[in-house]
């Protein structure tokens, strides 16, 4: 399991050397709710295709 710095060392090595301070903020901002949603499904656990499906069918037409 990498630290948060070890995270954003690799993501900052992973942009392109003329990236902004917006693009560099957005990706920290998409790799932290990554991270969350990991954490999320191991304490609470996930849905199989079919639960979320019943679960939003009221909004998906068919």
């Amino acid at each position: 399991m990498q630290t948060a710095k070890q995270d954003v060392e690799q993501l900052l090595k992973n942009l392109p050397d003329d990236s902004t301070y917006e693009d560099i903020q957005y990706h920290l901002y998409v790799l932290e709710k990554i991270k969350r949603g990991e954490a999320r499904a191991r304490t609470e656990g996930t849905l199989t295709q079919e639960q979320a499906e019943a679960r939003l069918s009221k909004w998906l037409t068919k």
